[in-house]
């Protein structure tokens, strides 16, 4: 069959493997219908984790909507035929990081992420024409036929996240917002937030089009790579800073935006996936401005899936709206480059096998 793989940085191309096999009775074996690429491949495909990937081995991909082709004995929530997505870190849902909700941090699966690679699991990629999920009972779901493949793909990653980082930005009405980062799930977190009644909201990025897509939508947008934009930004928070802040990137330089954004007593909540070794955390100055600080880019998609899919269902979000390119699993390198680069007014790209 055919599937990404990694064979370095900026190299990552289809090519024909064996085909998907089930050989537990927990897993499932799923034709893929339609995926996708995540920020958080991007790490990957610009070489974050080089070290640790086995070169053209290692498959890609963690976002899916798929028809179930085959089902392992000990499967009883799913069927033949079923429409389905997956969070995209493999969890059973019987140990006990899942039932305290940290599916991240499955003690069966030892935190597995699809298209990730062999320190996480080793587990196939949804950049495939098929794929198998482990313990397919404990993170898989259905999904509506209501639903687009565009905006079902979203339930493996991006809209949960997007729903855990404003629950953990808890904004009241009337806060001020800041939103740094407005790459697809940053724009769904500004959806988000924009419907608990804020006050005033900024969006930041570099890139002109996904400033535009937040101005739209009624955010202040601010180029960060500009000379001042701090300044403006803290103007517009009254001289004080942000109440809540979402960080939605995940490099050292964001963080310390965040951080600098931020008004005494105020909450960050980073969901950006952090790959560097070493950041500029003062703790003494959150420590001395009372700054909530919460860390989680290993987002536990999982137990979200459902409010997700809620919001898609009654209107409150339209995923689909950030699919801006569509490629052949076979040009997955053109799609990983289109993303990278941002060209093209790129957002998000819709793979189809």
């Amino acid at each position: 069959m055919k599937a990404a793989v990694y064979f370095g940085p900026q190299d990552i191309r289809c090519t024909n493997i064996p085909d998907s096999v089930i050989r537990a009775d927990h897993e499932m074996l799923v034709k893929v219908t339609a995926t996708s690429i995540c920020g958080s491949d991007l790490h990957l495909y610009r070489g974050a984790l080089d070290p640790i990937m086995e070169k053209g081995q290692s498959q890609t991909g963690h976002e899916l909507v798929g028809e179930v082709l085959d089902i392992g004995k000990a499967v009883g929530r799913f069927k033949r035929g079923d429409r389905v997505t997956m969070g995209y870190s493999a969890s059973c849902g019987h140990c006990y990081m899942c039932e305290a909700g940290q599916t991240a941090h499955c003690e069966t699966t030892q935190k597995a992420v699809y298209g990730f690679g062999v320190p996480f699991g080793n587990l196939n990629g949804t950049h495939a024409e098929t794929l198998v999920m482990p313990y397919a009972d404990g993170h898989a779901m259905k999904v509506p036929h209501g639903i687009s493949d565009s905006a079902a793909l979203t339930l493996s990653c991006n809209l949960p996240t997007a729903v855990i980082a404003n629950h953990l930005a808890d904004i009241q009405v009337g806060e001020s917002v800041a939103v740094v980062g407005c790459g697809p799930t940053g724009l769904m977190a500004l959806d988000i937030a924009l419907h608990r009644g804020p006050g005033r909201v900024v969006a930041f990025d570099t890139v002109p089009h996904r400033l535009a897509a937040a101005a739209k939508k009624g955010a202040v947008a601010i180029n960060s790579a500009e000379d001042g934009w701090k300044d403006k930004a803290l103007q517009l928070a009254g001289g004080r800073g942000f109440d809540k802040v979402i960080e939605m990137v995940g490099y050292p330089e964001t963080l310390q935006m965040s951080l600098d954004l931020v008004r005494p007593g105020g909450t960050v909540a980073a969901l950006g996936v952090f790959c560097d070794s070493s950041f500029n955390l003062n703790l003494a100055d959150v420590f001395l401005r009372d700054i909530t600080l919460h860390m989680n880019g290993f987002a536990n998609v999982q137990p979200y899936m459902w409010e997700a899919l809620r919001m898609m269902e009654r209107g409150v979000i339209n995923p689909q709206e950030y699919f801006s390119h569509t490629f052949s699993l076979s040009d997955v390198d053109k799609a990983f480059s289109t993303f990278d680069q941002k060209a093209e007014g790129a957002m998000k790209m819709l793979i189809l096998p």
